[in-house]
């Protein structure tokens, strides 16, 4: 590997680990605005929070408007995972214990490694699919270590199922999009389609602004401003350089992060089953994202080349090749 493609790596598994950080940071947050938010209401607060700051960004940057072939990936997207995931995961997580939740969410991560395989033709690599087994048993035993005596709805379950699917679609059809849109091009506009998809939600948004307590509308704002604008902007610069699969795995990291910020926030003290969870769940991150020894130099199994994408803003990669609760993505 030469010094660029080191370079490249470090730089995308640094946007990665800002992304899972604040995405796990994201579930304290999400159980104080929830209190008082419902989940449309939310989600939509959420959105517009997000979109007014990327939208700034864009202007003080001139991006500028996408080119034409990125638009289908970015709608996609905007509607399933900005939009549609949102909504029904806020939802799902009202109906069932949290524990259910993390076990019916993390399906999330498989359904992309498929779907990239299936759809992008994006391989897997046994060490991906050995971390993922890795990273799903150790969601499996911090989800049954956190289910305690709470109920679950079927309506819960099949909203937390169907959240993972509109994740998985979210995250496979904005790939190829970030072949032709900067990474903060594809987030700013997917977040603006989410944004409308939720519009019918702002009356009650409004309402419940007008009677939530400050500390559940600045939780809002803050899901807005960071684990929407900056981590989707950081997720998608990192998905530009490896593949779906191997992003999706990466957020196996949340369910373990959410542990350590709920003891350290919230003083929830994790017992011992939750933290040999946690463990595995980094162990599989780890396994997943390490590289096959090659006696040819080559990159890293299955990541993409450097050219796959600029930065996070600017022109974009026009041309270059096309071919991610305490359980998931805190989007």
């Amino acid at each position: 590997m030469n010094a660029a493609d080191r370079r490249t790596d470090l730089l995308a598994a640094a946007a990665a680990t800002v992304t899972v950080v604040l995405w796990a940071s994201a579930f304290v947050s999400i159980r104080s605005a929830g209190s008082a938010y419902s989940p449309g209401a939310l989600a939509l607060g959420r959105l517009l929070a997000g979109a007014l700051v990327l939208g700034a960004i864009c202007l003080v940057r001139r991006e500028g408007w996408p080119p034409r072939p990125a638009w289908r990936g970015i709608g996609i997207s905007g509607v399933l995972w900005f939009g549609f995931y949102m909504v029904a995961l806020n939802w799902g997580e009202q109906e069932v214990d949290a524990g259910t939740a993390a076990l019916v969410v993390n399906i999330g991560p498989i359904l992309i490694a498929l779907l990239g395989a299936r759809l992008l033709g994006d391989v897997m690599p046994p060490r991906l699919l050995a971390g993922m087994a890795v990273s799903f048993a150790g969601a499996v035993t911090v989800g049954l270590s956190m289910s305690g005596g709470g109920g679950s709805s079927l309506l819960g379950v099949v909203l937390c199922l169907l959240a993972a699917v509109g994740y998985a679609g979210g995250v496979v059809a904005q790939k190829p999009a970030l072949a032709h849109a900067s990474p903060l091009q594809v987030t700013t506009f997917g977040c603006l389609v989410g944004a409308v998809l939720c519009l019918p939600f702002a009356g009650r948004l409004v309402a419940e602004a007008a009677k939530a307590p400050v500390s559940a509308t600045l939780n809002m704002v803050y899901l807005g401003v960071f684990p929407t604008a900056l981590a989707f902007t950081t997720w998608a610069y990192a998905l530009a350089r490896t593949t779906a699969g191997r992003m999706g795995a990466t957020t196996y990291a949340v369910p373990a992060l959410v542990v350590l910020m709920s003891w350290l926030a919230l003083g929830e003290v994790p017992g011992a089953l939750t933290l040999a969870g946690g463990a595995l769940c980094l162990l599989g991150v780890a396994v997943s994202r390490s590289r096959a020894a090659s006696g040819h130099g080559g990159r890293a199994e299955g990541a993409g080349s450097p050219g796959d994408a600029g930065g996070l803003g600017g022109g974009g990669a026009t041309g270059a090749k096309s071919a991610g609760s305490p359980g998931g993505p805190r989007a």
